[in-house]
């Protein structure tokens, strides 16, 4: 069994609920998807070949418990599961960052799926697996990346008309260089909009640095 690794580093986990927390990211090369601002491209092809052990020997080398299987798209690589398992029952507080393109229903139930729905100025509306809502437990999340006044009132709709915000908690961010945060952020204060504002603290504290 093996998987194709983009990178395993250690850093501060940038977004989401664990947002400042010391993580160990396993990425995975690869994703079906093409969003107009994807922030890592570069793990769309290439990669090493690791196998299971190989991967959790690596990840076991940094000093923290937390771990955080990334992309691409990580479940693209069918492997991904039993990599996000194995973290499980080695005692990992393990997340997974997924493009919500893909069934979620086999992720191991201790992992918390973040999930992204994907709004129109990503050119990847279409793909979004609308199944995969029902899935979604209070131990999930569920990420908007926001790029225009459109994405916004798109978001803000899908919010209303579902209530999201009962399934799990909400998570709305700028597409970095494409919308100024200032300007999202009024708009979720304006109407109230039940969701947690996020800057990708990464950028912020290192730039769009590979391995940070």
């Amino acid at each position: 069994m093996s998987l194709i690794v983009s990178e395993i580093f250690y850093s501060l986990q940038g977004e989401a609920a664990r947002a400042g927390l010391p993580t160990v990211f396993v990425r995975l090369a690869g994703c079906p998807l093409r969003c107009r601002w994807c922030d890592s491209a570069y793990a769309f092809s290439g990669g090493r070949e690791m196998t299971l052990a190989a991967v959790l020997d690596e990840v076991q080398g940094y000093p923290v418990r937390r771990a955080c299987v990334t992309g691409g798209e990580p479940l693209a690589q069918a492997e991904c599961l039993d990599l996000l398992t194995a973290l499980a029952d080695s005692g990992y507080d393990v997340s997974l960052e997924t493009s919500g393109a893909l069934d979620i229903a086999p992720v191991d139930s201790r992992v918390s799926r973040v999930m992204d729905l994907k709004a129109p100025d990503s050119g990847e509306e279409g793909s979004n697996r609308w199944e995969n809502l029902q899935l979604l437990n209070a131990h999930d999340e569920i990420k908007f990346v926001i790029a225009s006044r459109r994405d916004y009132e798109w978001a803000r709709a899908l919010i209303g008309a579902h209530r999201l915000d009962l399934l799990c908690p909400l998570l709305m961010q700028p597409a970095h260089g494409l919308i100024e945060p200032r300007e999202l952020a009024e708009w979720i204060l304006a109407d109230a909009l039940p969701v947690r504002f996020q800057m990708q603290l990464h950028k912020l504290l290192w730039g769009n640095m590979r391995g940070k």
